[in-house]
Order: C-alpha cells, then sequence, then structure tokens
C-alpha cells in the first residue's frame, strides 16, 4: 500500500469558546483555534484537505504563545514549491466557509466532497449560517456517498453530526494510518480516558458522538481539525531522527 506524508498549511486563527468544540464542557474558556488546510505529498497528484479563510487572520498572540507560521494561502504552498494552480485535487473535510473560501484560487481542481453535505451547502437551514452558496460556483465538484476508497492509501470516511456530510480522511503513513477528522474538534474532543466527546456546534449531537469515537478508534495517529498542536509539525508523521 500507497504511503504518504501530511503538512498541515496554517493559514489564518480565530478566537472562540472551548465550548464550540466540545458538546457541554469547556463554555468560559477562550481559545484561539487555526485555520488548516493540509496538503497531502507522496503520490501522482498534489492534494489538499481544505482550503482555509481567504481573509488572511494572522493573531500576533497565536504566532508568537504557540509557535505556529501562519501564512496566506499562496504563500503556505509556495514553502512546498506549489502555487494554487498546481493542486489537483481538493478533498473537502466539510463546507463551512472556513474551510473552502480559497478553492476559487484552484480552478483546475478537482473538488471532492460527500452528496449530503455538497446538496446541504447548496440550500442550507439557517440554523447553521456558515455556507455561503456560491463558494464553489464554476468549479469541477465531485460527489461521493459514504465511505469512500479515493487512492491507494487514502480513504474517504462519511462522519456526520457536525454537519450533514462531514468526511474525515484517512491517509497511510509509515507510522499507520492518520485520520483528519471531517468535524472541528482539538485534543479536548479525545480525552485519554474515556468516550470522545462530540463537536460543541453539530446539527446531530448523536451522530456527531458516533463520528469522534468511531474516528478515534481507526486512527493511529488523530489529526484534529483545529488542535493548535498540529501547527507545529511540518511534516506527519515527523521525520526518523538520526
Amino acid at each position: 500500500m500507497k504511503e504518504y506524508t501530511i503538512h498541515p498549511l496554517t493559514v489564518g486563527a480565530n478566537e472562540t469558546d472551548q465550548g464550540i468544540m466540545t458538546y457541554q464542557r469547556g463554555y468560559g474558556k477562550r481559545i484561539w483555534i487555526p485555520i488548516y488546510a493540509f496538503l497531502i505529498l507522496g503520490g501522482e497528484e498534489r492534494i489538499l484537505v481544505d482550503t482555509g479563510l481567504e481573509q488572511f487572520v494572522v493573531p500576533e498572540e497565536v504566532s508568537t504563545r504557540y509557535g505556529l507560521e501562519i501564512l496566506e494561502f499562496e504563500s503556505a504552498l509556495e514553502k512546498h514549491g506549489l502555487s494554487p494552480g498546481d493542486i489537483d485535487v481538493i478533498l473537502h473535510t466539510h463546507l463551512h466557509n472556513d474551510h473552502c473560501e480559497n478553492d476559487y484560487k484552484c480552478p483546475q481542481a478537482r473538488i471532492v466532497v460527500q452528496k449530503a453535505e455538497y446538496e446541504f451547502f447548496l440550500d442550507p437551514h439557517p440554523i447553521d449560517h456558515r455556507y455561503y452558496p456560491d463558494l464553489l460556483d464554476g468549479l469541477k465538484v465531485e460527489l461521493v456517498e459514504g465511505d469512500t476508497p479515493f487512492r491507494d492509501g487514502i480513504d474517504l470516511l462519511l462522519t456526520p453530526g457536525h454537519t450533514p456530510g462531514g468526511q474525515s480522511i484517512a491517509v497511510q503513513t509509515r507510522n499507520g494510518l492518520a485520520i483528519i477528522t471531517g468535524f472541528c474538534c482539538n485534543e479536548m474532543n479525545f480525552p485519554a480516558k474515556g468516550p470522545a466527546v462530540a463537536p460543541g456546534v453539530h446539527l446531530d449531537a448523536v451522530a456527531a458522538y458516533e463520528s469522534a469515537n468511531r474516528i478515534r478508534d481507526m486512527a493511529d495517529i488523530l489529526i484534529p481539525l483545529h488542535e493548535l498542536s498540529i501547527g507545529r509539525h511540518k511534516v506527519i508523521p515527523c521525520p526518523v531522527s538520526s
């Protein structure tokens, strides 16, 4: 089976409440959440998971206190010798605006998203205000339904609850199966003991809970979508020490 490396690109950060990440837990604790795109290398295609926010947000507190290099989308790709035009595929965890605003900069890319997510994106319920149905206009959207083998060593996993069609990305690496969660969470969603904690924002709390537990149990390397520590890694898995 083919093995890949995952390169977190920190393309912004927002301040929020921990309870936004963890259902019925942590309310009142202010936190920073990074906005990531993840570059997957190792195959013939250049693959991104999400593209982040277009508006470039660089809170000094985050970059200095937490040791994150926060770059504009184009600059983050340039660090890897790439431009938006070089991206072949965008795999979307979900279609909240902070995960897809830079898609239009990659007009040649195939955008792969769950059918349930895309349909909700086009006609969102007013309860979830983070969908902007014009963001993918004119782009090459391809729909999948349910768990889907995507490439040798890369699988797409339907993990609903946070959104109708959340999609976690399972990537085979030399250190085992790495999974980028298809729902917004951080390390507090995955305590060392006991079950996982559902995302604090969700459309179906039970489905969100079950998705979080499923991914935790499957992953050798768990990559929570908004975990600060992830951005300090240049590559996942980390290089072998000499």
